[in-house]
């Protein structure tokens, strides 16, 4: 199939993109590269890939990219909780208004599939449950989450009958190595920041997260791309594996294990909005996922290339989607 990827450039696109290529489909990437474009320079010299750079915003340009595809992944966005909250303005206009837009144009085009990035922060924090699966109540506790929720209900909500099918999947915390490399992410900071003898200082280490390494992530992609319709329209998936939720102490005497003289702190924090664990049954049972690689597989990648050097400067802001001094663990 030929699938048009938005934010292919990104952080999961640029590893989507190549795992679509290899599987035999046609890809296209529209990006605002953003954060720069060598994540997938090396492809434009591949017959079935295709780059259009333009903004999701733009009605016309949005339009032009998706003729003529089977699907679309939309992962254009403003990411993260501390992105959102720096430019909220321009987080809803990509995140919520230019992700309804995009679907209309899909319906307007008769694109058979919409598969959307959703995020398990949906979920906010726990309330009694041991695990939040996809029919728990919603929190959102940022705007992040906030437009991810507004736009999920607005697919969702969509007439049975649309030529387009929706699909919303919940991403768990991402960590990993893609060829858009990100250090703002728990994993992959922790990693970091001890693995270059700093000090890392440590906020609310009993909290949970699940998390599911970038590749994973991906490999979801496909698997509703390559799942039949009406498994997948209109319905919603976390994807993740319930054995990947930790509490941040937990990676951070994962990353101690490899790193045994740490330079550890921890700052006292009793309350955190975002404190869930989820449950990813669904679609191991529906789809058949499962995951190919854990934490500390992730925490080996990022020790292994910063210690042999391959990135020069791991605070360069091109690995951050925020200043990388307002990072915190």
């Amino acid at each position: 199939m030929t699938v048009l990827v938005t934010g292919g450039a990104g952080y999961i696109g640029s590893m989507l993109v190549r795992q679509l290529l290899r599987a035999g489909h046609r890809v296209r990437v529209a990006d605002t590269l953003q954060a720069g474009g060598e994540s997938i320079i090396d492809l434009l010299d591949v017959d079935d890939f295709e780059f259009v750079r333009s903004d999701v915003r733009d009605e016309d340009a949005m339009r032009e990219a998706a003729a003529g595809v089977d699907a679309i992944v939309h992962l254009a966005a403003i990411v993260g909780d501390p992105a959102c909250a720096e430019a909220p303005e321009l987080a809803r206009n990509i995140n919520l208004d230019a992700s309804k837009q995009l679907y209309r144009i899909a319906e307007d085009l008769g694109i058979g599939k919409f598969v959307f990035a959703s995020t398990c922060s949906n979920y906010g924090k726990m309330e009694g449950e041991d695990f939040l699966d996809e029919d728990s109540p919603l929190r959102p506790v940022s705007l992040y989450a906030e437009t991810k929720v507004e736009v999920e209900k607005y697919l969702l909500d969509q007439p049975d009958g649309n030529d387009c099918k929706p699909t919303c999947l919940r991403f768990a915390t991402v960590y990993g190595l893609s060829p858009r490399v990100r250090f703002d992410l728990t994993v992959n900071q922790f990693t970091k920041e001890l693995a270059l003898g700093k000090e890392l200082v440590i906020y609310g280490e009993q909290f949970w997260r699940p998390y599911c390494h970038v590749a994973d992530l991906a490999r979801s992609v496909r698997t509703v791309l390559n799942a039949e319709a009406d498994d997948v329209a209109f319905d919603v998936f976390n994807v993740g594996d319930n054995d990947e939720n930790y509490q941040k102490q937990t990676i951070v005497d994962l990353i101690v294990e490899r790193i045994p003289d740490a330079d550890l702190s921890y700052v006292e924090k009793t309350e955190d909005p975002r404190d869930y664990r989820v449950d990813f049954s669904k679609i191991h049972d529906r789809l058949g996922f499962e995951i190919t690689r854990t934490v500390p597989d992730g925490i080996d990648e990022i020790k292994y290339i910063i210690e042999n050097g391959f990135i020069q400067d791991p605070e360069d802001e091109r690995y951050y989607n925020i200043d990388p001094k307002e990072v915190s663990a």
